[in-house]
């Protein structure tokens, strides 16, 4: 599988200087629809791979195999429904990350230009993370089968706590205070944005940081913390480390299209909290069941897809709880909202 990997990280770098140095070299406020043009792209993209996967396993390329809990080899058909299965299912955990990242920009104050460049670099980091995390989920849960209980009942705590407190936010979103006062006891930091440049010099000389290489820092903390709960879930589908890694990585590259797409019409979606307590609680019950009861690859994906068109269609045709905006996002125009300062 080398061949596939280094194939795969090589098509990534590709798309990220696509990305960055050619179609968003500059600076500029991403728009509702220029967003939703990327967005379906990028969607497009991760669910046209799990045909690549098909093919890969189906013929097994270079070796490429995956066995099931009896030990019997797995179709190229049910390998591909087990990537799209962790794809929609990364794709759904990241909504809450996106709610998080727009309460973020509003604390630190982030004008619009420069937002879709920190998530950029935000991506970069994610992946290391997710890439190393996610080997140490995987070895983990292939040398220690009670893992699969401890990361069960870690999800289902987390569906209980997130169905209770669906609409309290408060806790999940990062001090930028604390986040300001301990790195300033680490490295120099100067305020403002200074055209969207993460590092300057001060008036001595010396490099120091801008206020957005701060907030780039809070929103990689962020990330790790949700790739607590989406690591554990993900495994809850596949072990093998080629669908993890493959439909984390693909889900996250449409994080920053998605965050412009979402933020300002996340109060609309008030059912999406829901569908993601109840996807994580079954989530958590399905791992610790995983030794006595098997579920398959398809009935994981419909349930996925399922339950999240529930939570968006009851979302869309019920009324709205909240305004059209989340706090410091677009609105549904893709106007830049307001975002009140920081205390």
């Amino acid at each position: 599988m080398i061949w596939f990997w280094i194939g795969f990280f090589a098509f990534i770098a590709l798309l990220l200087f696509l990305d960055l140095g050619v179609f968003n070299k500059k600076a500029h406020v991403m728009s509702f629809k220029e967003a939703m043009s990327w967005t379906i792209g990028w969607v497009m993209l991760g669910l046209s791979f799990g045909g690549l996967v098909y093919l890969i396993y189906e013929n097994h390329w270079f070796g490429a195999e995956m066995r099931d809990e009896k030990g019997a080899v797995v179709s190229g058909f049910g390998v591909a429904s087990t990537y799209w299965a962790a794809y929609l299912l990364e794709q759904a955990l990241s909504i809450d990350n996106i709610f998080v990242i727009s309460l973020v920009f509003q604390q630190f104050r982030v004008p619009q230009q420069y937002q879709h460049r920190i998530l950029f670099w935000g991506i970069i980091g994610a992946i290391f993370f997710r890439v190393t995390m996610l080997a140490g989920g995987v070895w983990l849960a292939k040398t220690f089968d009670w893992i699969f209980y401890l990361f069960g009942a870690y999800l289902a705590w987390q569906g209980v706590k997130l169905m209770r407190h669906g609409d309290d936010d408060e806790d999940e979103v990062p001090a930028e205070t604390f986040a300001v006062r301990t790195l300033r006891k680490m490295v120099r930091i100067v305020d403002g944005h200074h055209d969207g440049k993460l590092t300057v010099r001060d008036d001595r000389g010396r490099r120091a940081l801008t206020t957005l290489a701060v907030c780039l820092i809070v929103v990689e903390l962020t990330d790790i913390v949700f790739a607590l709960d989406s690591i554990p879930a993900v495994l809850s589908v596949s072990q093998e480390t080629f669908i993890v890694v493959t439909s984390n990585i693909l889900a996250i590259m449409g994080l920053r299209s998605l965050y412009f797409v979402l933020a300002g019409a996340m109060a609309k979606f008030h059912y999406l909290k829901l569908s993601l307590a109840i996807l994580l609680i079954l989530i958590g019950v399905k791992m610790c069941l995983h030794g006595h009861v098997h579920f398959p690859h398809e009935l994981s994906l419909g349930l996925i897809a399922g339950i999240l068109a529930i939570g968006v269609l009851a979302s869309v045709f019920s009324k709205p709880k909240g305004g059209p905006g989340a706090p410091g996002g677009p609105d549904a125009t893709g106007e830049p909202l307001d975002a009140p300062a920081v205390t």
